[in-house]
């Protein structure tokens, strides 16, 4: 884990701070950042300050859950610390606060959030491609566990895990372990099954090409979508540049196309990037690629690395459609 940022932040800070104010890092950090990291920083220039920790949760295009409303973890290095942190919070927040123990836990807390859902897509990125090979549609297995009131949370399979924090901070957790001398064999696989989505789909798209007689040679293939997430502009860390680069690599000619993103798009518009193209991978389950189907009729290939169209409706409209772990 880089933590010059926070390094640099924490030293550029200590040079204002009072005794009796509060240093809070909302920051993600692997346990023991605040104690063993941040505090000796501050202790060099700072007395009397008080330290607490409360990572960030937001979810970025969520129109039902913002920095209002969302609930909060709260700890600090001693009681003073949690309880100023805590009123300050208070004052900005209209949902729970939990206040956890110590410091340690808070840390924590964020990095389990985090893994929770790395893992349990791997568990589904790995099921969609088994239930592929037995012709068994993964959205439909998904549909009928989800009527479950209890014992089960939908998670989505796809091109790959992007965003500052799924695709990274499981590597907090496996190098703190390694220095603790635990293997965290799990997290490593998860990380392995997400960050292997860019080839399985690539895979999926030749194996698509050629069953059509076709090359990824040459073939002029539509990429829609570079942000990680539908309906932003965060293109931090996303699988559509791996994708990209593989393709490239195969001599694929290539529009790419992202609405939130067009300053790293090639093409201007939705128009712009179809013209012409033999495939489309979407890969982005942006709103402007969901609207219309009658966009992609009689486009020979579909490849949907989001489940996110009607596939009915775009076989009905001549074309052949992929999913993820969807035929």
């Amino acid at each position: 884990p880089d933590l010059n940022n926070l390094k640099s932040a924490i030293k550029e800070i200590s040079k204002v701070v009072k005794s009796g104010q509060i240093v809070i890092i909302e920051s993600t950090v692997y346990p023991g950042v605040c104690e063993d990291i941040v505090k000796p920083l501050l202790d060099k220039y700072c007395k009397g300050y008080l330290l607490a920790h409360c990572p960030e949760r937001i979810n970025p295009g969520d129109e039902k859950w913002d920095i209002s409303n969302i609930p909060r973890v709260i700890g600090g290095i001693n009681k003073k610390s949690a309880k100023k942190c805590k009123e300050l919070y208070s004052s900005i927040v209209n949902a729970e606060l939990v206040v956890l123990k110590d410091i340690k836990s808070v840390e924590s807390t964020k990095i389990l959030e985090n893994i929770f859902r790395d893992v349990n897509i791997a568990l589904v990125n790995e099921m969609a491609q088994s239930f592929y090979r037995m012709g068994i549609d993964i959205t439909e297995v998904i549909r009928g566990a989800s009527s479950k009131p209890f014992g089960f949370m939908p998670h989505f399979p796809g091109v790959g895990v992007g965003g500052h924090c799924i695709a990274v901070d499981p590597y907090y957790m496996i190098q703190k372990g390694k220095d603790t001398g635990l293997d965290h064999d799990f997290l490593i696989q998860a990380r392995k099954i997400n960050s292997g989505m860019p080839t399985y789909v690539l895979k999926l798209l030749q194996n698509s090409l050629n069953d059509l007689g076709m090359p990824i040679k040459g073939t002029k293939i539509a990429i829609l979508g570079l942000s990680y997430k539908p309906d932003i502009s965060d293109d931090r860390e996303s699988p559509s540049y791996e994708i990209i680069r593989k393709l490239e690599n195969k001599g694929a000619n290539l529009n790419v196309y992202d609405p939130h993103v067009l300053e790293k798009s090639n093409v201007k518009n939705i128009e712009q990037a179809l013209c012409g193209v033999d495939c489309v991978l979407i890969t982005t389950a942006h709103k402007e690629f969901k609207e219309d189907l009658n966009i992609y009729k009689n486009i020979k290939l579909i490849v949907d690395g989001r489940n996110c169209l009607n596939k009915e409706e775009i076989k009905r409209g001549g074309s052949n459609y992929k999913g993820i772990g969807r035929r």
